[in-house]
């Protein structure tokens, strides 16, 4: 009887490191998109201001060159953010866990 208690205690802290460990990781992808999110606006002021400051006297800046690297930028952006934010939307719900047991097994059979 002792024993399943204690297997009890091990099973329910084990899974509460596991989820504190995919809290963890969730956390830090979320901070990675807000820092790539935070990038992206710094260096698109940036490059809308050189543009603006290199136009000649009666030149608009509506140019598509000018808009190309944040469009382009922007549009994997919004994919990343896909990604982190709703993770199983491209590659199912349960996708990583599946890779993860995948990956498990074969590194047991090598060992073995």
């Amino acid at each position: 009887m002792k024993n399943k208690v204690n297997d009890k205690t091990m099973r329910n802290l084990s899974e509460n490191d596991i989820r504190y460990q995919e809290a963890k990781r969730m956390v830090k992808r979320i901070k990675g998109f807000y820092m790539s999110a935070f990038i992206y606006v710094a260096v698109n002021i940036f490059l809308l201001f050189l543009n603006y400051e290199g136009l000649k006297p009666g030149e608009s800046i509506w140019h598509i060159e000018y808009f190309i690297v944040p469009v382009v930028w922007g549009a994997i952006q919004i994919f990343y953010g896909f990604t982190v934010f709703f993770p199983g939307f491209f590659l199912g719900k349960n996708w990583e866990d599946k890779k993860i047991n995948e990956l498990i097994d074969k590194y047991e059979d090598r060992v073995k």
